[in-house]
Order: structure tokens, then sequence, then C-alpha cells
């Protein structure tokens, strides 16, 4: 002990001083936007450069893990993507009369895939000689039960490694391994192949943070896919893999296993991305909703790659609502008559 305070009688000065200098350096940062996001900028750069690294040494010992979670995610996706045996053997046209010419005339079920992939666009024959041009399907991939577009310049989908995820914090956050230079910017929806992750938070150059869904302040707009009635999935702070689905009316019958997906109503996500499956549900007697348990479709614990999604229809939605709250412009002054002189 009296060593210890000898050392701090020491070393007072110096110790005074970097604690000054942090007080300071604090006050500074807090009190300036732009040294405030420039400091977190480069924060963010230096923590993913420096979590990149580690993840590259970890990620050495867990090759055959990341695999099998490959292989695992490839087969699942294929089998939602490619349509059941008995769909092929459906007919693509029906007989529904004849012609003056006794001819049968058909009635097409759906186009031929053989025109769908012709480039850049087929045409398929119509009535009386005219031609239709049949549009190529766009590629798409199936992300939480929704397709979204892979191939389109204006609203890229945008792929990411996750290089650090917490899971025991009461706020929750997600550092991914694509920035700005990517197309990413604060907003943007995340997701997995599973459901919904998150919401990016901020972007550097090359590296991004998200506020998972596993945040205190982190709301889903949802609804319940078999009714369509629309609720708030929230995190409670307990466990990892549910939640919490508010504001359902009592009078609504619920069934356990429910799926539970996005509404779209937020502008972050798509609509129809999948979030959970209704665990349990009980009757609060002070509340006139019911309290919903959801079990999560995403395993935050294993999660490894995910998915920067744009809503489309985002940029224009927010602009209208928000010269709709705008306060509505003073009428114009009429200008005051100028007095007019007596003709002599």
């Amino acid at each position: 002990m009296r060593n210890l305070i000898a050392f701090l009688l020491r070393f007072q000065g110096v110790m005074l001083f970097v604690l000054l200098e942090v007080v300071s350096l604090f006050l500074f940062i807090t009190n300036s936007s732009y040294q405030r996001a420039a400091f977190f900028n480069s924060a963010n750069a230096y923590a993913g450069a420096l979590l990149a690294r580690r993840t590259q040494v970890t990620d050495y010992f867990r090759l055959d893990e990341l695999n099998r979670q490959l292989l695992a995610d490839n087969a699942k996706l294929r089998q939602q993507l490619y349509p059941p045996d008995f769909t092929r053997r459906e007919a693509d046209s029906l007989p529904v009369g004849r012609d003056t010419l006794g001819h049968l005339i058909y009635r097409h079920l759906r186009p031929d895939p053989s025109l769908a992939l012709a480039a850049p666009a087929a045409q398929v024959p119509g009535a009386k000689g005219k031609t239709q041009t049949l549009a190529p399907r766009p590629d798409t991939l199936l992300l939480g039960g929704a397709k979204l577009p892979t191939r389109d310049a204006e609203y890229p989908l945008v792929p990411a490694r996750v290089l650090n995820n917490s899971l025991r914090a009461v706020d929750n956050y997600l550092t991914l391994n694509v920035g700005t230079a990517d197309g990413v910017q604060p907003g943007l929806g995340v997701l997995s192949a599973y459901g919904v992750v998150g919401q990016v938070k901020s972007a550097s150059e090359h590296y991004a943070t998200v506020f998972s869904l596993l945040h205190s302040k982190m709301a889903v707009a949802a609804k319940i896919k078999r009714d369509g009635t629309f609720g708030s999935v929230k995190w409670p702070g307990e466990d990892y893999s549910h939640a919490l689905l508010d504001y359902i009316p009592r009078q609504n019958r619920l069934a356990v296993g429910d799926s539970v997906v996005t509404s779209g109503y937020n502008a972050i996500f798509p609509e129809g991305v999948f979030v959970g499956t209704v665990e349990s549900f009980v009757k609060e007697p002070d509340k006139n909703f019911w309290t919903v348990r959801l079990r999560l479709g995403v395993d935050f614990s294993r999660l490894t790659y995910v998915y920067v999604v744009h809503n489309r229809p985002r940029t224009e939605r927010d602009s209208l609502e928000t010269a709709l709250t705008a306060p509505e412009p003073a009428p114009a002054k009429a200008p005051a008559k100028q007095p007019t002189r007596p003709s002599r």
C-alpha cells in the first residue's frame, strides 16, 4: 500500500495531465458535429481493419464449420427457388374452341420458358397477327421468404461478411466488411437468408456498423402473414433467439406457429421478409393487446454472411412524408395600395 501511494505521488502530475487531455478531447468531440463524425468514421476504419485481421485468423480454424453452413444455406435456397416436380406436369395451354376453319384455339396458361430466357426480350405471337414483347425475368435471390433483385444497378444488393457480433449487451451491434465504397449508407436494412438482421448505423469507406435486431431502440414494423394483422417486433433484452410482437389486439385469434413477416411500413425492409414464428401468447389482464413471444428466424450466434438491401420507394416516400409533416407556409400578404394623388 505504501508503494502504491508513493507511485501515485510520484506520477500525479503525469496522471493529472492525461486525465485533463481525455476530458478535453471528450468535450471537443461531443460539442462539434464535424469532429464527432470524423472521429467515429476514423474509429470505424481502424476497428474494422483490426477485426478483419482477427476474423481471418479465426476463420482459418473454422473452415469446416463454415463450409457445412454454406452447404446448408445453398440447399435451403435451392429448395425455395426451384418449383416442385408436379408443377412441370401442368399443361401450359388448354383448348377452348375452334375457329372458322376448324382449327383448335388454345388458351395459354403461362408463357413458354424458352421465350422468357431469350435476350434481351422475346416476341410472342398474339391475336390477329400482333406480337407482344415478353421481357426476361430478372435474377432474384430469396431472402427470408421475399424475392429481391440482385442485378439492379440503381438498387444493388450488397453481400457482406460479419466481422464482429455482440449478443449479451442491451444494445448489440454488428460490424460488416463493406462501406460507402460498396454503396452502403446509414439507414439501409440488413438481411440474411433466414430473415431480418438489423439496420446500418454508420459507414466508413470500407466498414459499416449495424444496429442489430437485438437492440433496445430497434423496432421492426411487422404483420402476421396468415391474416395481415400489423404489429411491431422488439427485443426485450433477454434471450437472443426470441423477441416480442407488440400491439396485436386481444380480439384477434392467434395460433402457435404463425409466421411473422415485415409489413413494409417503415420503408427500411421490403415487405414480406421473414422475422420469426409465434411461439406463445398470453392475455394480460391490464392490457388491450396480446403478449406474443416470437422465435426469431435468424440465429444471431451463428451469423456469418448478410446482405445490405436498398428499398426502392424509400427516397420518394421519405420526401413525401416530410413534405406532409412540414408546417404550412404563411399566406402571402396583399401589397398595400398606394394613395392616389388628386388631379389638379
